[in-house]
């Protein structure tokens, strides 16, 4: 199990790091992480205190209702867990504390903002704080690495499973990270959804920002059609042929097209839908998509700033903000074809086609 654990993190090692696929034997503690503290981590969180969720259903930050202009649809929850915001090569961690009150703000400010907002109007949204992992866990397996990454893990299983207990009351299900929040994501999936009744619950789980196979998981199928429920999404975005270091992670791996949400190799400018940028402002019909292997190439997006664009060396960190007006209107149109299969006894992917 560990050894698959390894391999599976070292295929995850991206541009700002993914996370740790799942294990039953999770660790609770720090041991040989490094110059890390573990007198400031905890073994494990309470999640029935609001403090520890940096988003609950009637706690909002106000970056958030802005986006919430729909009501919720009240009969689904969106799950988010947010991406390694702990990055810098100064910072000795191998885990933030929950009370870390530097990384709160960025959790609030830039992952809230930008990229848990595009579910807003889906439902009701829970955000957990965990103790993340810091990006050289990914590079550091062997020395500190692996635990960390599955630390960070043991306390978002341990959110979901609080949520499950006391918030869920048999609502379907939306799941959404990206990056290190993605393969948490995956880890819930195996834990929680693969071949078990739970999945019956699952809308759709959004994972981009890793790569992931085809058959990555048993009864959790890829969608290739944008009405399917109960499977899976995945997606990498890219400057075209630029960053060739780091896309040998994404090459095989599956992906769809975030802008038709089928296969389709290039959808033109005119239907991207609309990204959210820093300054509030939604910009729509800003590039082409393109299919490559493994991952979305975007042309240069159409938008008063593009010249920043110019600097990157691709486009990781914009997953789901360069798409999000085309994952809130995914996602509500799966949650109408979910609540109009849901009583379905063997729920399942299905394709419309």
């Amino acid at each position: 199990m560990k050894n698959q654990i390894l391999t599976l993190l070292f295929v995850g090692f991206l541009f700002l790091g993914c996370s740790a696929q799942n294990t039953k034997n999770h660790p609770t503690t720090s041991v040989n992480n490094g110059d890390l503290n573990p007198n400031t981590l905890l073994d494990s969180i309470d999640y029935s205190l609001a403090e520890n969720w940096a988003v609950l259903p009637g706690k909002y930050p106000d970056n958030l209702k802005e986006y919430a202009i729909q009501n919720p649809q009240d009969s689904i929850d969106v799950f988010y867990v947010y991406p390694t915001l702990i990055v810098s090569d100064k910072d000795e961690r191998w885990n933030v504390p929950i009370d870390d009150s530097i990384q709160k703000t960025k959790v609030i400010n830039t992952a809230i903002r930008f990229q848990a907002s595009a579910w807003a109007s889906s439902g009701n949204l829970y955000v957990p704080y965990y103790q993340q992992a810091h990006l050289r866990s990914y590079s550091n397996l062997e020395n500190g690495g692996t635990t960390a990454l599955l630390l960070a893990y043991s306390d978002v299983k341990a959110a979901f499973e609080y949520y499950l207990k006391h918030y869920n009351h048999g609502h379907g299900i939306i799941l959404a990270g990206h990056s290190q929040g993605s393969t948490h994501v995956a880890a819930l999936l195996h834990d929680f959804f693969d071949g078990k009744p739970l999945q019956n619950q699952l809308v759709a789980a959004y994972i981009p920002g890793i790569g992931f196979d085809k058959d990555q998981f048993g009864t959790v199928r890829f969608m290739d059609h944008p009405q399917q429920t109960g499977g899976f999404v995945t997606w990498n975005t890219f400057k075209k042929k630029f960053d060739k270091k780091n896309y040998k992670w994404y090459k095989g791996k599956i992906v769809i097209n975030p802008v038709t949400w089928d296969t389709t190799r290039m959808a033109q400018r005119e239907l991207h839908k609309g990204f959210l940028y820093s300054n509030g402002k939604m910009y729509k019909n800003s590039f082409v998509t393109h299919i490559g292997n493994g991952v979305i190439w975007i042309s240069p997006p159409h938008f008063p700033y593009r010249y920043l664009t110019f600097l990157m060396r691709n486009f990781h960190t914009g997953d789901i903000n360069l798409f999000w007006e085309d994952i809130r209107e995914n996602s509500l149109l799966r949650i109408k074809s979910y609540r109009k299969n849901h009583n379905d006894s063997h729920y399942k992917v299905e394709n419309t086609n």
